[in-house]
């Protein structure tokens, strides 16, 4: 069956929800908590995820997008939703290399991607994947190494991942990407939000990433791309490996601690 473009499926907000360990109706009952403990009570139901995640409803009402963003722990904005409202512009902290200022467009929505032809994808690439990536910090003068455990999944030729909770080098600092694969290549942007009381103090950054999909199918390297403080223009490696196929609730909560 053919997806129509009015009903581009949800799959950052899916993603999320499995990094979660959450099924369906467990979300729902979450976001019913969320609702209560706002002050807000709300009639959240499985069917209502399921329209959110198959892109029926593209736009959830204000009293669910508060409580979206307190079960979640992330802003709305971050959840796939297509929304008529500028991105944030976050806080300058003087950082550079990878530490980049997000601007006032964030990132690209995943129905903002460029669309090519899905038939030219043969193999599934949802999975439990490790992301790794180095930056260079020049307030620090120093390069880094991150790593996360992420969540990919796929539809099409979209692969949407969303790193599990507790399980990155850098604490609370969850990662996303948002990619389109063409044959052998990937190409997308990310986002990722630093710890509120770690050294960039929550600032969110973002930026673009391309990467070459080995033969095997369990290994993507490139390069990530993006602006420094200098209005220069950073880069460094990046690469996702498969470490799992299953993504059962048992599989994600082995994967739910920091990668080694």
């Amino acid at each position: 069956m053919t997806t129509t473009a009015q009903h581009v499926p949800n799959d950052v907000l899916r993603a999320v929800r499995i990094g979660l360990r959450m099924s369906q109706d467990d979300f729902a009952k979450a976001l019913r908590k969320a609702g209560v403990e706002l002050g807000e009570p709300n009639d959240a139901s499985k069917r209502l995820v399921q329209r959110w995640e198959s892109g029926v409803s593209r736009t959830p009402r204000p009293v669910y997008t508060r409580a979206l963003e307190r079960t979640t722990g992330r802003p709305v904005e971050a959840l796939g939703f297509a929304l008529p409202v500028p991105r944030a512009r976050v806080r300058e902290d003087g950082s550079g290399g990878h530490d980049m200022q997000s601007g006032p467009e964030g990132v690209l929505p995943a129905s903002g991607a460029r669309e090519t032809d899905a038939s030219v994808v043969t193999d599934n690439y949802s999975g439990v994947w490790v992301s790794r990536y180095e930056f260079y910090s020049s307030s620090r003068d120093q390069t880094f190494e991150a790593k996360h455990h992420v969540v990919v999944v796929q539809h099409g030729n979209r692969l949407t991942a969303q790193s599990l909770p507790g399980a990155s080098t850098n604490p609370d600092s969850p990662l996303s990407l948002e990619l389109t694969i063409d044959r052998n290549v990937v190409t997308g942007t990310w986002t990722e939000q630093a710890a509120p009381d770690g050294y960039y103090q929550g600032a969110r950054y973002h930026g673009a990433v391309q990467m070459l999909v080995e033969p095997t199918g369990r290994r993507m390297a490139g390069k990530w791309v993006g602006f420094g403080k200098d209005f220069d223009v950073n880069t460094g490696p990046w690469e996702l490996r498969l470490l799992d196929t299953n993504m059962s609730k048992a599989a994600l909560e082995r994967y739910s601690r920091l990668p080694e």
